[in-house]
């Protein structure tokens, strides 16, 4: 791991930073020892590296919730990542970090996902238990270090340490468990201090993330029409922002009402965050990043009030979406396409594309389950939707190419 040791004189930020924020110029650097930019930080270029991966185009066609065919307004993987680093930047900002770092981890904190979103997750991990595990977050690290291949002096996109570990610990510190790969492999590598906390900007990431989901969820579900805006005021932070909406605005159609919903309740969250983690920060008086990673607790976190009513929240869209009879039909059409494809992978290996068998034979998996097990998930792992229900066809549709 190492750094040129030349730095341009005008490789700076923009604002002004705080004293606990990431420096660029002081990076713990990258695996691969690489020139500087003459005209970009460290962390600009981490974050250029993800937007140009090709995992992260990928999610255009990977699902939020809904499958990516049932409609063109329903959020997918690329749209939701795109809110949580629009949120994340916003927050980054006020609390004086560096914004670019923040992003960065907030573009790649999903690109380890399947297809078919958490249920794809859910039968995958199901199938790779006996090999090890599957875990989403682990994936996206090992896209990060392993998959993406654009490089010739080596594999993943060498980012820098700090990166890395805001995606490995933006919901704290982390005890590698089996299905940790990536983590493992890279701890063997760099040390990420596993126990202790992430950076401000890794924290607000994560939070953002809460933010987004919780918010176009709720948008989402209305328009597919799984609950009402009257069921909504059953909830008491949407109620809150409903009375809160019709008195400024009075009587509002159904699509401005929630619009100004959405806005002012991610608005509340959002300034509900600043509010506590300016606290938090004023209590522990950090005077560098350090003493941010030492603390012992989150730094960047909802109040208990607002914890409290954002848990009821999610458990609203548990029972009333992600329960909802139209998701439990995908989880069997889900079920069928994830558990199919890996069966046969690991069956016969020859029916992979080329480039994939070559990863498999490379890495000795033709004779050893567990190698040829993982490299499968990995090749699952990165299809859209579409793919995988399009390799379904090939593989199981007997006139799948007569059509």
């Amino acid at each position: 791991m190492g750094n040129s040791n030349s730095q341009p004189s005008y490789n700076y930020c923009a604002l002004p930073l705080a004293v606990y924020a990431c420096v660029p110029e002081n990076s713990r650097g990258r695996v691969h020892a690489e020139p500087q930019s003459a005209h970009r930080t460290a962390f600009q270029r981490d974050r250029d590296r993800i937007i140009h991966a090709s995992a992260f185009r990928r999610l255009k066609y990977k699902t939020q919730v809904f499958v990516y065919d049932e409609g063109d307004h329903y959020r997918t993987r690329l749209t939701h990542t795109l809110e949580v680093a629009q949120i994340t930047r916003s927050i980054a900002r006020a609390l004086m970090v560096h914004e670019d770092l923040a992003e960065g981890i907030a573009l790649a904190h999903d690109l380890g996902h399947t297809p078919f979103a958490h249920i794809g997750e859910e039968y995958l991990a199901r199938c790779m238990e006996p090999f090890g595990g599957f875990e989403h977050n682990d994936q996206s690290l090992r896209v990060l270090t392993t998959l993406e291949r654009k490089y010739p002096r080596w594999d993943g996109l060498n980012l820098t340490w700090e990166t890395l570990e805001g995606v490995v610990k933006h919901n704290g510190p982390v005890k590698p468990g089996k299905a940790q790969i990536a983590v493992r492999e890279l701890q063997a590598q760099m040390d990420l201090e596993l126990d202790g906390h992430a950076s401000v900007e890794a924290q607000v990431a994560a939070l953002s993330d809460d933010i987004a989901y919780n918010n176009h969820d709720v948008e989402d579900g209305l328009r597919a029409r799984l609950f009402t805006i009257a069921d909504l005021k059953e909830v008491r932070l949407l109620g809150e922002v409903i009375e809160a909406v019709h008195k400024d605005y009075g009587d509002l159609s159904e699509r401005y009402l929630v619009q100004e919903v959405i806005r002012e309740m991610i608005g509340a969250m959002v300034e509900d965050v600043l509010n506590e983690t300016e606290s938090r920060l004023k209590d522990l008086n950090p005077q560098s990043v350090e003493d941010v990673r030492g603390a012992g607790r989150q730094m960047v976190a909802f109040s208990d009030d607002m914890r409290a009513k954002v848990d009821e929240l999610r458990a609203f869209l548990f029972e009333r979406m992600y329960k909802h009879y139209t998701i439990n039909r995908i989880h069997l059409k889900v079920e069928r396409i994830i558990c199919d494809l890996f069966t046969a992978f690991m069956k016969n290996y020859h029916v992979l594309p080329d480039n994939w068998q070559v990863r498999v034979e490379e890495a000795g998996g033709a004779h050893d389950e567990q190698v040829r097990a993982r490299i499968v998930a990995d090749y699952i792992a990165g299809m859209t939707d579409r793919y995988a229900i399009r390799e379904h066809e090939r593989l199981f549709d007997l006139y799948w190419d007569l059509k």
